[in-house]
């Protein structure tokens, strides 16, 4: 295959880009950082599909059509606010507009500015940060909340990393005068195991560090670190074991208090919160012994990946000379644009995501160096950045492959989209929009209360602690818990406001549409309906049962489990 599967990283271009102002957030209020250049959205998508296009002819391959309006909205819905869409919402969108594209533009609007949208992003950002292990001293709502605080304001991604490298505080202060405190709970998180004394007796910090400086490289810079914590990298002849112990120098003055939290007792357990602190006595000459394969032991002092040497002796803001070098690092842009690019199209430029090197090509470099590019220009807005890869075409096309993207080696070249599994959160909030379950919550707190029963029963069965999502991928014991779950039984009965009890208040051929709608997003085909209505057999003793058993199949579709 001919187009870009070679390592032509590029640089990238941080000066400012003089373009014509426009796009989706011309004149937005509230919408990019206050000082982000203009320039032309329209341009990049522009750009977006010229170079996947260019790869589909180069390659001989036809990309499937376009997907249908009602698909497109479900995706949208679902990966921007991390619910299907209501019924009335699908309505909403489709008066919205003149023409198939007004109607996207006026939607995509309208999920960016959606109250669930920071609050499905945090869901997405407490994962990756935090893994699903529930930590004792850990305050995961309170983190969960800063997040969606910054989605909420669209804050730079640039000072949101800062913010996350440098927080001190206790884990569950939620004072306004310690805005970054719950920003602490990502690094108490992964301090790792407590370090040894050196050879001479100097205190080389409280904690190793180790989980954190690799999760800090792999996810904020798409390169792992984690194979050179004990030798050079076999296959990778630029990434070397003193390059690890060199970034890990930056976090050694970090002190959790308490060190560890050992009651036994739940109830203790989970009053008791962990307090990050910056201690300038501690590593005092900013260096730390690592050790060689063949016994051989080295010492480093404050280096990043880049060779470039910090000395950190007497320097009391070790983190956040780390964070500058980091968000001003070109891997920087290019890993958030490579993450977002993979979480919309299941797929990113490099597989896996966050492992850029030699090993694991860009399929579009050019296109990837040119969205990094744009996307600091822009003032690291995500906002922007999502609607770029939202408004593309190759986010627009169909999940129903061809004869020649049908071949996974063909995936690279998004000539269609990639069927996603939702993730656990996606999973109950989609149920709990297209049944009404909620509909007897009669405050917030009381939603979030339900939602978190649910959670915990689809966490267990759905998910992992590693930080990944391993969601629904159908297995038998996954598939009869939905089909045979009493909460989803429960769920999709007829009662006072739940979805149920609408459609009985509908004719039948309305009845079939509106179930049709509130679980797939979309209307019956011709020979869906012609089925139903030949074979639902009505019940004199409970009229919606047979209503109820359409549904739970609806529920129990492929169709409505992935995100396609």
């Amino acid at each position: 295959m001919k187009t870009g599967m070679n390592l032509m990283r590029g640089g990238l271009l941080l000066g400012a880009l003089a373009v014509v102002s426009g796009g989706l957030w011309a004149q937005e209020p509230g919408g990019p950082p206050s000082d982000s250049r203009s320039f032309s959205d329209e341009e990049t998508i522009k750009y977006i599909n010229q170079s996947i296009e260019k790869a589909w002819r180069e390659n001989g391959i036809k990309p499937s059509p376009p997907a249908t309006e009602h698909e497109l909205v479900r995706r949208m819905y679902l990966d921007l606010i991390g619910r299907i869409p209501s019924p009335e919402e699908i309505t909403a969108h489709m008066r919205g507009g003149t023409t198939a594209t007004a109607r996207q533009k006026r939607t995509l609007k309208v999920l960016l500015e959606d109250q669930d949208y920071p609050s499905h992003w945090a869901n997405i950002w407490t994962v990756l940060l935090l893994t699903r292990t529930r930590q004792p001293g850990i305050d995961r709502a309170n983190f969960h909340a800063w997040v969606a605080d910054s989605f909420a304001n669209n804050q730079r991604y640039d000072q949101f990393v800062l913010d996350l490298l440098t927080a001190t505080g206790k884990a569950d202060d939620r004072s306004s005068t310690s805005r970054n405190a719950p920003a602490a709970n990502f690094i108490l998180s992964h301090v790792g195991e407590p370090a040894p004394k050196g050879p001479r007796g100097e205190d080389f910090g409280q904690f190793e560090m180790v989980p954190v400086t690799s999760r800090v490289t792999r996810i904020f810079l798409g390169i792992q670190t984690q194979c050179v914590q004990c030798h050079d990298h076999p296959f990778i002849d630029t990434r070397k074991q003193g390059q690890y112990w060199g970034v890990n120098v930056f976090f050694r003055q970090v002190e959790r208090q308490p060190a560890n939290i050992t009651t036994q007792n739940p109830r203790l357990q989970a009053s008791q919160h962990y307090e990050l602190r910056e201690n300038s006595r501690r590593n005092p000459e900013g260096a730390v012994f690592y050790e060689k394969r063949n016994g051989v032991l080295f010492k480093t002092g404050g280096v990043y990946l880049d060779g470039k040497r910090v000395n950190l002796r007497g320097l009391s803001q070790r983190r956040q000379a780390l964070a500058e070098l980091l968000v001003q690092d070109p891997d920087f842009g290019r890993a958030i644009v490579n993450r977002m690019w993979a979480y919309f199209m299941g797929r990113g430029f490099t597989d896996p995501i966050d492992d850029f090197g030699e090993h694991n090509p860009v399929s579009h470099p050019d296109l990837l160096d040119r969205l990094a590019q744009d996307f600091v220009t822009s003032g690291y807005d995500l906002r922007r950045l999502i609607s770029w890869i939202v408004q593309s075409r190759p986010y627009q096309l169909t999940s129903m492959s061809n004869e020649t993207n049908r071949k996974p080696d063909t995936d690279a070249y998004f000539a269609r989209v990639q069927l996603k599994a939702m993730s656990p959160e996606q999973l109950v909030d989609s149920i709990l929009q297209a049944t009404g379950a909620d509909a007897t919550a009669r405050t917030y707190a009381d939603k979030r209360r339900l939602q978190d029963e649910w959670l915990d029963q689809f966490v267990t069965n759905f998910g992992d602690d590693e930080g990944n999502e391993v969601t629904y991928n159908g297995t038998v014991v996954q598939a009869l818990m939905m089909m045979n779950g009493g909460r989803l039984n429960e769920a999709i009965r007829n009662r006072a406001g739940t979805t149920m009890a609408k459609a009985m208040t509908m004719p039948p051929a309305a009845r079939i549409d509106y179930l049709y709608l509130a679980a797939l997003g979309r209307p019956p085909s011709s020979s869906e309906r012609n089925f139903i209505t030949q074979r639902l057999v009505p019940n004199k003793d409970d009229q919606a049962a047979p209503w109820q058993d359409l549904f739970w199949a609806l529920l129990n579709s492929n169709e409505f489990i992935l995100n396609h």
